[in-house]
């Protein structure tokens, strides 16, 4: 009997896989930095894996060459990247002379952006492409990172870093897993024509970006990770109201 049916192609894209492979490098690399004490090439390594992973995915899609491999390759690297090396730079950088309670937060933000991960990979194709539910791992791992790269190139004292590392890591990691809702800007259509006077303001994002990089990048992403709350606040107080007047009437 002849069989008809076609044989599989188990060969893998290439394009969108190297930029997963870049990401994945750069995790490391930040982990084998931190390890040896260079915290702000490990900062600038974890943001430059969250670039290579913003444009993993654009690049499948604009190729048309998505994946359920390059998909769970992706997952994967984001591990490495957004959840054990924002994880071991911080310890490194601070929570190591804390005893115990310093890993067991290190650790916490780790399990943190595993279960996220997770939890993102089972809601694909259900969930509002408009919105992330929970603070993205890339998200999370650029403040861990941004406080770090800031600390380390403005000399913060022991008692400052002590302060303010336990609250942003802490925060972070439970910020990953709650049901605050974050813009996910998957909307933006990068293809089409836009206002000129989106152009003057990337031009003068990247201005201010360049006066004081690592300063600058912490804020941008504090504020994100702060807009959750706030945009999920502001949700439920409308809901509420709604409520309120369809009683009314």
């Amino acid at each position: 009997m002849i069989n008809s049916e076609k044989p599989q192609n188990r060969g893998i894209y290439l394009l969108p896989n190297l930029f997963t492979t870049a990401g994945l490098f750069a995790g490391f690399y930040a982990i084998v930095a931190g390890i040896r004490g260079d915290f702000e090439t490990a900062s600038i390594a974890i943001f430059i894996a969250m670039i290579m992973d913003g444009l993993d995915g654009r690049i499948a899609r604009m190729t048309n060459t998505q994946s359920a491999f390059g998909a769970e390759y992706d997952s994967l690297a984001d591990m490495v990247s957004f959840g054990m090396a924002p994880a071991l730079v911080i310890f490194q950088w601070s929570l190591h002379g804390m005893g115990k309670f310093g890993w067991m937060v290190a650790f916490i933000y780790a399990a943190c952006g595993a279960l996220r991960l997770a939890r993102f990979n089972t809601q694909i194709g259900t969930q509002d492409k408009r919105y992330f539910q929970g603070l993205p791992s890339p998200a999370a791992a650029a403040i861990i990172a941004g406080w770090v790269w800031a600390g380390t190139s403005n000399d913060f004292s022991g008692n400052m870093i002590d302060i303010f590392t336990i609250p942003i890591t802490f925060g972070a990691a439970i910020l990953m897993v709650s049901s605050m809702r974050y813009h996910s800007f998957k909307e933006l259509d990068l293809r089409n024509r836009v206002p000129f006077v989106v152009m003057l303001v990337l031009v003068l994002i990247f201005a201010l970006v360049a006066i004081d990089p690592p300063t600058i990048l912490f804020s941008v992403f504090l504020i994100y990770g702060l807009s959750g709350p706030v945009f999920t606040l502001l949700k439920l107080r409308q809901h509420r109201s709604e409520r309120a007047q369809a009683k009314e009437e």
